[in-house]
């Protein structure tokens, strides 16, 4: 299985989301990168992102987006394969 990593924040009921879904599909580890506490990390997942909301999700080396766009590649059916990839 892919290796997830999610930029989050410590109150974040979309990254609470977005970890219920990965779960229920299976993913047992996600690496978090909490930007509230480390503005360099904030700095840095904008510069690859493009974005300033968290969650911001990776699969590999895949940008998911954030948790709309994480419900939305699963309801295509594409979350589970990605992550097997």
């Amino acid at each position: 299985m892919q290796a997830v990593k999610m930029y989050t924040t410590a109150v974040c009921p979309y990254c609470i989301r977005a970890k219920q879904l990965l779960k229920a599909k299976g993913v047992t580890q996600v690496e978090e990168i909490r930007i509230d506490l480390d503005p360099a990390q904030r700095d840095h997942m904008m510069q690859i992102t493009g974005r300033r909301t968290v969650p911001q999700i990776f699969v590999g080396d895949t940008h998911v987006g954030g948790c709309d766009d994480l419900m939305a590649l699963d309801a295509k059916g594409g979350l589970v394969s990605l992550l097997q990839a």
